[in-house]
């Protein structure tokens, strides 16, 4: 029997009818920016990032999770005594500020929300000063301030011997023209920035694979890579900022961008107006992927539809463009390459995979 992500508990029909609840509801708070210089531009709603728009510049704020990674690196720390918060940090940072950075908008400042289920838990003083480092690590690689945080104890809310972390991130657009509207066209090409891995998507999937393997995260994953499960879900996540502000620089209008999180491939189409995203040119899943579809077992269609698969953000250019992104990718030091096409299929809406013989229609995809 074949693993889903819905067969570990977590729904996506479930979790994004209340999203689509909530952005009803926040729409009717728009007028209330007008006090304050600001408006709401019309099509902010259920992307990644919330825009408000002032005479010259834009306003964004991304509210984000890291989930339940750090349970991973619970296990792993316990079992063998490597400590993985730095990375943690990371990944909880990564979460916001590419989302940001999805509207054009750069990190300015970053927050930080650690919620306990006992104090004790920053007694620790090498995994709390792990998660410190890492913390602020992240910020300067986003070049961002780390600007404060909250830190509450939520006895009979979060187990004692866990940490809840999130926060939120604010960035700018300015000049209003760097903003990323989704100005996507027939024969816009897409261009891949690889993952490090699971980044921060899928983990509850990937925890119930342990948790029925003999070995649990200490199972080598083989296919040519030496790390353990534990390691390699422990990679960080790749922070793209670099990416967005190199093409700024450079003056290449980026279409449309998306971070690859969860929904898996299925976030290539977040863009509203129906187009269909045809990834021509695959790499092979990287090894961690390929672990996790034959230890699941999990279908392939499930693997794409789930995790990134080595892909963590997307870029749509003009195809006069396509070499300039990808230089400036790789200046950036990200590994990038041109993966399909942009096509407009009349109101067809769907990623297709023809090497996979995979599609997913866009009704497989409701965050609106």
């Amino acid at each position: 029997m074949s693993l889903s992500y819905e067969s570990s508990g977590v729904n996506y029909d479930q979790l994004d009818a209340f999203k689509r609840a909530c952005q009803k509801a926040a729409r009717t708070t728009a007028p209330l920016l007008e006090q304050h210089g600001y408006s709401e531009p019309a099509t902010t709603r259920g992307e990644s990032a919330y825009l408000m728009e002032a005479d010259d510049h834009f306003l964004a704020h991304v509210e984000e999770g890291l989930g339940t990674k750090n349970l991973v690196a619970d296990v792993v720390y316990k079992q063998t005594g490597k400590n993985f918060y730095r990375e943690i940090a990371i990944d909880t940072v990564a979460t916001m500020v590419n989302d940001l950075i999805t509207c054009g908008a750069l990190p300015i400042s970053i927050a930080m929300h650690a919620a306990v289920g006992e104090s004790a838990w920053f007694t620790d003083e090498k995994r709390m000063n792990s998660l410190v480092e890492g913390w602020a690590h992240a910020c300067k690689k986003s070049n961002a301030v780390w600007g404060g945080g909250e830190t509450p104890t939520l006895r009979g809310i979060v187990n004692a011997e866990t940490i809840v972390l999130a926060g939120s991130a604010i960035g700018k657009i300015s000049p209003k023209s760097l903003r990323i509207t989704g100005e996507v066209r027939d024969g816009d090409q897409i261009v891949f920035l690889a993952s490090s891995g699971v980044q921060t998507n899928g983990l509850t999937l990937c925890r119930k694979i342990a948790d029925q393997l003999p070995q649990g995260y200490q199972t080598p994953i083989g296919f040519g890579d030496t790390r353990t499960y534990g390691e390699a879900l422990l990679a960080p996540s790749v922070i793209y900022v670099e990416f967005v502000r190199e093409c700024q620089q450079r003056g290449i209008p980026l279409n449309y961008v998306a971070h690859v999180t969860g929904h898996g491939w299925r976030k290539l189409m977040r863009l509203e107006e129906p187009f269909v995203y045809e990834i021509a040119n695959m790499r092979p899943a990287p090894a961690l992927f390929q672990f996790l579809e034959k230890a699941g077992p999990i279908t392939t269609k499930e693997m794409y539809a789930t995790f990134n698969q080595g892909v963590g953000f997307a870029a749509y250019v003009s195809p006069d463009v396509l070499e300039a992104t990808l230089d400036a990718a790789r200046s950036a030091g990200y590994d990038a390459w041109h993966a399909g096409s942009v096509k407009k299929e009349s109101t067809r809406k769907a990623v297709t995979i023809p090497s996979l013989g995979l599609a997913y229609e866009g009704d497989t995809l409701q965050v609106r």
